[in-house]
């Protein structure tokens, strides 16, 4: 069984910034569960690329306001409490927070905890050989101002 509290996470490896958002990473691979769960606050007036060629995500709004539009032709949605959608064709799409949206997201596979977005919005499919030689920072670098 696995207990986790959200002021357990802050200011720990499992809290990754970046730019337009923070997300907290409450299950990740190594947790063993095939998915992993994260509580992720979209911080309001910013834009992110999002393009999950690898992963499946599902997201679920808790607080704020938004928009969700698939790129480059739409459709877009408006996004707010209550609202849940999942990205089961891997739709590149363009996330916009009016307000600090809070969301709630689960991946499958699993995320590593140290993926990064690549220029295309992309995380890339981690292995666990990876992880144990190349740090977060190095990974980070590599991917030149992702997020």
């Amino acid at each position: 069984m696995i207990v986790r509290r959200l002021h357990e996470i802050e200011g720990t490896e499992r809290e990754v910034k970046a730019p337009t958002f923070t997300s907290r990473r409450f299950l990740l691979k190594r947790d063993g569960t095939g998915f992993s769960l994260h509580d992720t606050i979209l911080y309001a007036g910013t834009e992110t690329v999002i393009w999950y060629k690898h992963h499946l995500e599902a997201v679920y709004c808790i607080e704020g306001e938004g928009e969700l539009e698939v790129v480059p032709e739409g459709p877009s949605f408006r996004i707010g409490p209550g609202t849940m959608y999942t990205l089961n064709g891997h739709e590149k799409h363009l996330l916009r927070a009016k307000t600090d949206l809070r969301m709630i997201c689960v991946f499958t596979p699993a995320l590593t905890g140290r993926e990064v977005h690549d220029h295309e919005g992309t995380y890339p499919l981690l292995q666990e050989e990876q992880l144990r030689s190349e740090s977060f920072s190095e990974i980070a670098m590599e991917k030149k101002g992702g997020h």
